[in-house]
């Protein structure tokens, strides 16, 4: 089959499916200007891997994670929802799908007004103390690192150790999160997995999970993934371009 006529297959299990997820990965807001942080020359390439123990313990870990963090924060400052951010945001407003299984951190999905979004791996736009608790915007805590060179302190409780509102390396994935993503993924009868390689765990289980109760799985993704072997439907082009297309088959209008 050609792209063409794969895109107006996948239109067509979208408008007959009773329970879509759409689970998304760095592809997706590649488009919007944030690195694959993973990529040559990216952050992640840059620096070493400061581990959520360390950083618990270790006062200069904190400081190296909050010099890795501030730098990667111009990226998502910056970067706005692009075009398929906003045909999923479509899709769930119109009924289309149920939500986003999501594991970037940049919050782009909200700003282009999903209202069902499970993080998987948190989120880089608030902050959240390790002791107390607490959760604050990220903002005016970055501002204060660059200004000071001094890793801020939780404003609640003054001495609490501050970290990005994400999943470090050797962190527990949200508990509950996962769990709201397995029984949506048990419940889907279609799943469009977009700009993942599909080969972090437990987040590539959840298609795999949609499979095995029956459901089908779209792969969006230019480079090979961890599942393409058991894809009902593999697309290779832009995200963007290609979710607007499966966008105006599904309107009838291919």
């Amino acid at each position: 089959m050609s792209e063409a006529d794969d895109i107006a297959l996948v239109a067509k299990w979208l408008a007959a499916s009773k329970s879509t997820v759409l689970f998304t990965g760095a592809g997706i807001s590649t488009e919007s200007g944030i690195p694959d942080f993973r990529s040559p020359g990216g952050v992640w390439t840059r620096y070493r891997t400061i581990y959520f123990d360390e950083f618990c313990r270790s006062p200069s870990a904190r400081r190296e994670y909050w010099e890795q963090k501030a730098e990667a924060h111009t990226e998502f400052a910056a970067a706005a929802p692009n075009a398929g951010h906003q045909v999923l945001a479509e899709w769930e407003s119109r009924g289309v799908a149920r939500g986003v299984i999501t594991q970037n951190i940049d919050g782009l999905h909200q700003i282009a007004g999903n209202q069902n979004v499970l993080e998987l791996h948190g989120t880089a736009r608030a902050a959240t103390c390790l002791d107390c608790s607490a959760r604050f915007d990220i903002e005016p805590l970055i501002a204060e690192f660059r200004q000071t060179g001094q890793v801020p302190l939780c404003p609640k409780c003054v001495k609490g150790r501050l970290k990005h509102a994400t999943v470090s390396f050797g962190q527990m994935l949200p508990t509950d999160v996962l769990e709201r993503a397995y029984d949506w993924c048990g419940e889907a009868e279609l799943i469009l997995a977009i700009g993942s390689s599909l080969v972090v765990t437990p987040a590539a289980d959840l298609p795999v999970y949609v499979k095995r109760n029956g459901g089908r799985i779209v792969i969006l993704n230019r480079d090979e993934t961890g599942l393409d072997s058991i894809a009902d439907v593999k697309l290779t082009g832009g995200i963007g371009a290609t979710l607007s297309a499966i966008d105006v088959a599904l309107s009838g209008g291919a």
